[in-house]
């Protein structure tokens, strides 16, 4: 089974992370990223928020490492593991921005960008941010075509409804001929963008039920195709191999190709455990040099 690791540390989720997060940093999350890259997992995550009401922190959490800054310092620190944005919001960027930037952090990490995006449901971030909320959807599909045709040129041209530019050189730029874009959502159309414009699909916030339900009627899904299903609530390899093992399956049996999971976990040192733990759960068979 291919699995990647919803980063510790980076957000709060209530109810997903562990006490210990509270006051770990850099130096703590860089352990976890040399030891998942060490033990063969797929990817590492980050997620974006620039700035979360103080009343919807109570449910969504107000902790937000932002991605690039994270993933430029763990590119450092890893060799293997793929380092996916989980997502970015594309109504709070320029195209040529995000190809910049992260076309940046492709080439340091030595191609190894997922860029996970998302159209976006916080409104007030997107009014403080000047982001148009109204219309963010037709936007957003704009968005991932521009980024299509700009990722991977030092010239990129792109002729849409909203973006239009040719003539230009962005460098640096991937080093990956194709990024592999995810699209993030939990609807139907989500779904159907992320077989028209991208490469897998990360939804959130539904049941396996409705998962398998979606998935099923997209069906046949593109060769290739990443489904990206979470593991649900935090897994407990070490103390709970069984629990951890049914939750795994239950998930693959949903749809997915590729699962994203959290771990229970006292302190760094007990995470590190449960990393290895899971490993060994899931016959994960880490490369010939892996790790940092």
């Amino acid at each position: 089974m291919r699995l990647g690791i919803n980063s510790p540390v980076v957000t709060a989720v209530p109810g997903v992370h562990s006490p210990w997060e509270r006051t770990a940093g850099i130096e703590e999350l860089g352990a976890v990223a040399e030891a998942a890259d060490r033990l063969g997992f797929d990817h590492l995550t980050c997620s974006e928020h620039v700035a979360v009401p103080v009343d919807i922190a109570e449910q969504r959490g107000g902790t937000y490492w932002d991605p690039l800054a994270t993933f430029g310092y763990l590119a450092a620190r890893t060799r293997r593991i793929r380092l996916a944005t989980q997502v970015l919001v594309l109504g709070y960027h320029h195209p040529l921005a995000l190809a910049k930037r992260y076309g940046t952090l492709d080439r340091v990490s030595g191609g190894r960008l997922v860029l996970g995006l998302g159209v976006g449901s916080l409104e007030e971030e997107f009014r403080l941010l000047g982001a148009e909320f109204e219309g963010r959807g037709a936007l957003a599909d704009d968005a991932i075509a521009a980024l299509r045709a700009s990722l991977s040129t030092p010239e990129p041209a792109y002729h849409g409804a909203h973006f239009d530019y040719e003539g230009l050189v962005v460098r640096p730029y991937a080093a990956q001929d194709r990024v592999p874009l995810w699209i993030g959502g939990r609807t139907p159309r989500s779904l159907r963008r992320a077989v028209a414009h991208g490469d897998g699909w990360v939804p959130f916030g539904l049941p396996l039920d409705r998962l398998a339900e979606m998935i099923g009627a997209a069906a046949p899904l593109p060769e290739g195709f990443e489904v990206v299903l979470s593991a649900g609530r935090p897994l407990d390899p070490s103390g709970d191999a069984e629990g951890a093992g049914s939750a795994l399956k239950k998930v693959s049996e949903a749809g997915a190709t590729l699962v994203s999971a959290s771990l229970r976990a006292e302190s760094m040192s007990h995470y590190l455990e449960q990393l290895e733990a899971l490993a060994t759960l899931a016959g994960i068979t880490a490369a010939p040099g892996a790790g940092a």
